[in-house]
């Protein structure tokens, strides 16, 4: 398969024709290998318009959605990223000159993604996702969806940083931008998205008599 091609195909197809007109997060999305974010066997459908499985349930966001997450996040070379479930979008980001580090809590997703983050000069951790990595980030991306206002992200933003997230509690979710500014958080709704919620952030379930 030449995933070049098919590479060139999703930003054509996937990423410009949504008003992603970033073109330095155009030029990111051409050149990080997308497949190698993939076990071997699944590296063909990098590129489709799915959500391809990493290991363990987890998957990457479609490139639609994680090109207008990442373009509502205004990065900047120089920055600091968080990527929380977010290998792909670590490596994007690392490609725009941002120092990103890559969050994950499943050892077995990083025996995957690992070798394509290092060859990006992203670190990759494992630590639990209630607990983010580090404090002061000019920004924070997640790839999956979180249950609600992710409190714990937000702390680990510096003042004027900024969190894009999808929100889900049900069949659909919304992509929200975050910026903690000196006196208090804003956020501001962007578009539905359904990528999955990640389990360990849900809520107890509550049982009543």
């Amino acid at each position: 398969m030449d995933f070049a091609a098919a590479r060139k195909v999703m930003v054509d197809s996937q990423v410009r024709v949504n008003d992603v007109t970033d073109r330095d997060l155009q030029a990111a999305l051409l050149s990080v290998p997308r497949e190698r974010f993939l076990p071997a066997e699944r590296a063909f459908a990098a590129y489709a318009e799915i959500e391809p499985e990493i290991v363990g349930g987890r998957r990457l966001m479609l490139p639609r959605d994680l090109s207008k997450l990442l373009m509502a996040l205004e990065p900047r070379a120089g920055e600091t990223a968080l990527a929380i479930a977010a290998p792909y979008a670590a490596a994007v980001l690392a490609q725009m000159g941002l120092r990103a580090t890559a969050q994950e809590s499943d050892p077995k997703v990083l025996d995957v993604v690992g070798p394509a983050l290092a060859e990006a000069g992203v670190d990759g951790v494992v630590a639990p996702f209630t607990h983010p990595v580090g404090e002061g980030y000019d920004v924070i991306v997640s790839e999956a969806a979180a249950p609600g206002r992710p409190e714990a992200w937000l702390a680990a933003l510096k003042v004027g940083g900024r969190l894009a997230v999808v929100e889900r509690t049900g069949p659909a979710g919304k992509a929200v931008l975050y910026v903690k500014g000196p006196s208090g958080i804003s956020r501001r709704e962007l578009f539905d998205a359904a990528p999955p919620v990640l389990a360990e952030l849900a809520p107890a379930p509550a049982f009543a008599l």
